[in-house]
């Protein structure tokens, strides 16, 4: 039976499928975490007397074997079982009978869900954390690696001033932090304890809420519970949000290098292993990586607008309609890691090319070089400007090709320990160790 179902009452087969969709294949996502949270609420039923302590030694034996399972990568939702909370339960009522069916006691599968859900979401968002910083160090380090290798800088797409391979990656390093920053207010969201809230109006059992926010390592309570239920949807799209500008950044940077790969820039050179060849055109070496990551985090921002009309017009309260937020939120983290992973061994493995800018088609870009020359001898800025404007026009004006920027974030002081710092302090601002402890106790205890 469902964990919904009364006796004697039967779904139709047809409304079953179409009700449970891809939540079952959803679920197997949640199933370390449904064990977490049935660790906690047990805990703290035995504290208010709902169970016995022979009770909570049993449900812990047996949940910690199921996790086991899990994480062996063992565990399956049987045919015919709804989801992945009546999977646990029907396995400890298998072993223990009447005490697995004690467990739901002072819990709805709403907030069974809610809190399934933001334990997920809580640790995916880390685990996106984890990659963007790898793919941070590895642009960090060719910032300060290609420092001195000088690059156009483009304005309209036409040659602007002179850049560096130094800035540019350093740009997009800078870029990640602002990324994290949004996977932080994410994070947040997901780090408050549902539990509790039962269908989203409480209980009347004397449940004790800041206990199972302590094991399960939350920062807080939703301690509305009318709010801790209306979280959901709320949640989810902030997670897709800071994926969906974490995939921007993707985006920008994959189609800089499908640029700068081509020959008309000719800037740098993809290794043959992350190229592909033309069926017709023998000469071909294809930007295809860099391509397919430019669609795929390009079809990522879509997603928080996925979410935001899944939710329109929705009132207080739960509503079935967020079960389809799983199919939305679940493959997006497989994706955007899938994304950051592929970025980051793209960028260890390309060339950069040198002395680009010695050039005589790169002149131009050394003109503010020269006004500033003149400026710095005492001629006046607009001046200065006509000058070298009139020197272009008559073809006596010769490019200064010693750069002298020195000022903070410039050419010649990138402020990579900087910005190093800055993304140290923003991911141990999640503070993430605190969570591994507390479920690490959980499931010792």
């Amino acid at each position: 039976m469902k964990l919904w179902q009364k006796e004697n009452t039967v779904t139709s087969e047809k409304i079953e499928k179409f009700t449970v969709g891809k939540d079952r294949e959803m679920d197997l996502n949640l199933a370390e975490f449904d064990v977490l949270g049935n660790l906690a609420h047990a805990t703290m039923l035995e504290t208010i007397g709902l169970l016995t302590s022979d009770d909570l030694e049993s449900l812990r034996a047996e949940l910690t074997l199921i996790h086991a399972q899990i994480t062996a990568g063992e565990f399956v939702i049987e045919d015919g079982v709804e989801d992945v909370h009546s999977q646990v339960e029907l396995m400890l009522t298998r072993k223990l009978g009447d005490t697995g069916k004690k467990i739901h006691s002072g819990r709805s599968r709403n907030d069974q869900v809610l809190v399934d859900m933001k334990l997920y979401t809580r640790a995916r968002l880390f685990e996106v954390v984890e990659a963007t910083e790898k793919l941070f160090n590895v642009l960090i380090d060719r910032s300060e690696q290609h420092k001195d290798d000088l690059l156009p800088g483009y304005t309209h797409l036409q040659i602007a001033m002179p850049s560096s391979f130094g800035l540019w990656f350093g740009a997009y390093a800078e870029g990640l932090i602002d990324d994290v920053i949004q996977l932080n207010a994410a994070y947040r969201l997901a780090n408050r304890n549902p539990l509790g809230s039962g269908a989203g109006y409480g209980s009347s059992f004397p449940l004790n809420r800041t206990l199972t926010t302590k094991l399960l390592g939350f920062e807080g309570m939703h301690h509305n519970v009318v709010y801790a239920q209306m979280s959901r949807g709320r949640t989810e799209q902030a997670a897709l949000t800071a994926i969906s500008s974490l995939a921007a950044t993707v985006s920008r940077l994959a189609m800089d290098v499908c640029l700068y790969n081509s020959q008309n820039f000719g800037f740098i050179v993809l290794p043959d292993d992350l190229t592909t060849g033309s069926s017709i055109m023998p000469h071909k070496k294809n930007p295809d990586v860099a391509e397919l990551l430019r669609a795929k985090t390009n079809r990522m921002k879509a997603l928080p607008m996925e979410v935001t009309m899944v939710l329109s017009n929705l009132p207080s309260g739960y509503h079935r309609d967020m079960q389809l937020l799983k199919e939305i939120l679940m493959p997006a983290f497989d994706e955007i890691l899938d994304c950051l992973d592929i970025a980051a061994f793209m960028l260890e493995n390309m060339k950069v090319k040198q002395n680009l800018l010695d050039d005589v088609k790169y002149d131009m870009l050394f003109s503010v070089e020269r006004v500033n020359e003149l400026v710095i001898s005492g001629v006046p800025f607009r001046d200065a400007y006509r000058q070298v404007g009139a020197e272009i026009g008559d073809g006596s004006y010769v490019a200064p090709r010693e750069l002298k920027h020195s000022h903070e974030g410039s050419i010649g002081n990138l402020q990579t320990a900087e910005i190093r710092e800055r993304m140290e302090n923003e991911v141990a601002a999640f503070g993430y160790e605190k969570v591994t402890a507390a479920l690490e106790n959980l499931l010792k205890n």
